[in-house]
């Protein structure tokens, strides 16, 4: 018997180089943030770089702007309007505390206690966004109405002799008053406070409550201990969502307020549709920008939380 060499197998037929799948894998990611990354250009960085060149410009609209690197401008807009900045921050602020001490108990109950109801008070929470903010805001003049049921009502409590000591209404009126315009933040931006406080305290596990309440700690023990905790992501992103555009808001100002009660937003819309003053204006807006950004930086980091909702 003789044994037969098999005959030599035919070659594999060649395929793309094996260095190239990788490359292109390694570049999906960049081309899927492509369209995010134009848009953030063109519609915030092309516009944000526009208007620092505006900031140093000097002129008029009759005999036009150039830019001659006018950074006196930001000093006297600050020396100018600095009532307005403090003014703004201060309404913010007490509006991002009014709608975190509304807000957490709402949060709470929808996450933890609606059960079958849950849908439908996220549904009520969010139903302010059908309509437009104007009309929300409009809606409140009729509310706070002088000699309206609700102002009668305040008044009758003796509410009103306390924010009059405060010096947040005037007399029996509401309208017109620094009280009016903390309302209209505090109701028109309360479901930026909820929405991620409800979405952080969903996420706990019940049976941490249940482990807790086997270790023998009260209920006032467990949210200290544990609820409030793990729910803080969701505390600093709501009072983030909540303080921003509330500090840089001039509707309800506008429309609840008066000239007393005007906020930094109001002084950069008249610097830029009535008095056409462009480099003040966006002075303005660069000034506010910096100070929200450094408070929000100094929030965060004493916050000692890295995981936002």
């Amino acid at each position: 018997m003789t044994v037969t060499e098999a005959p030599p197998a035919a070659p594999a037929p060649a395929g793309p180089p094996a260095h190239k799948t990788p490359v292109r894998r390694r570049l999906v990611p960049y081309w899927l943030l492509l369209p995010g990354i134009l848009w953030l250009l063109v519609f915030f960085a092309l516009p944000l770089v526009y208007q620092a060149s505006t900031s140093v410009q000097t002129g008029s609209l009759e005999q036009g702007f150039e830019v001659t690197w006018h950074f006196a401008t930001y000093w006297d807009a600050l020396t100018e309007y600095y009532p307005h900045f403090l003014r703004s921050l201060l309404y913010a602020g007490t509006a991002t505390v009014l709608c975190l001490l509304l807000g957490y108990p709402l949060a709470y109950l929808i996450a933890f206690r609606a059960g079958r109801w849950r849908n439908l008070l996220l549904v009520l929470v969010i139903a302010p966004f059908f309509t437009s903010f104007l009309i929300r805001t409009l809606a409140w003049k009729t509310i706070l109405a002088d000699g309206g049921p609700v102002v009668d009502v305040l008044n009758t409590v003796g509410f009103l002799d306390v924010t009059s000591w405060l010096g947040m209404t005037e007399g029996d009126r509401v309208l017109a008053t620094p009280l009016a315009v903390v309302t209209g933040l505090t109701y028109n931006f309360l479901p930026f406070m909820i929405l991620p406080l409800y979405t952080s305290l969903e996420r706990i596990d019940p049976r941490l409550h249940e482990a807790a309440g086997d270790l023998y700690a009260t209920p006032a023990t467990v949210f200290r201990k544990v609820t409030f905790p793990l729910s803080l992501p969701g505390v600093v992103s709501g009072t983030l969502l909540t303080f921003i555009p509330a500090s840089g808001d001039y509707v309800n100002a506008e429309l609840l307020g008066s000239t007393d009660t005007r906020m930094i937003g109001n002084v950069i819309q008249a610097q830029f549709l009535r008095v056409l003053d462009y480099p003040t204006a966006a002075a303005l807006s660069f000034i506010l920008m910096a100070i929200v950004l450094i408070m929000v930086t100094v929030y965060i980091r004493r916050a000692g939380t890295e995981d936002l909702v």
